[in-house]
């Protein structure tokens, strides 16, 4: 029952800071900013928040930027959620969109990845 509730809050979490990001005013925080996921420790005193730059050159900087910024975050983040504690954001790199998309070219790639049915080797699928 917890975890459900835990999850929901993630959930709701990821949503505000989501539209929160856009209004922050640090010059440090620019770009195409995506929140992938947060995890939120069991009392609620903890939260650590995924972010994916589209820019990697800016990330170390918008991770900045987002730190410096967490105070405001986290006040207009108790603003709009109903909890017993706001949780502190602790802002984390997620390459998770980077690994992916190398599995993907891996996958993609003839030379790497063999049909399993040797019969089929001459088919190419078409995208």
């Amino acid at each position: 029952m917890a975890n459900n509730r835990i999850g929901r809050i993630n959930e709701e979490i990821q949503r505000e800071l989501s539209t929160l990001i856009r209004s922050v005013k640090d010059p440090r925080v620019t770009g195409m900013i995506s929140v992938t996921a947060v995890d939120t420790t069991p009392d609620l005193k903890f939260a650590k928040i995924y972010i994916s730059v589209l820019d990697k050159s800016d990330c170390t900087q918008v991770l900045k930027g987002l730190k410096s910024a967490s105070g405001w975050l986290r006040r207009e983040l108790g603003h709009s959620l109903n909890l017993r504690y706001t949780p502190e954001l602790i802002f984390v790199r997620d390459d998770s969109i980077d690994q992916g998309a190398h599995i993907l070219d891996l996958l993609r790639d003839p030379n790497v990845v063999k049909p399993a049915n040797p019969a089929n080797a001459d088919i190419v699928l078409e995208e």
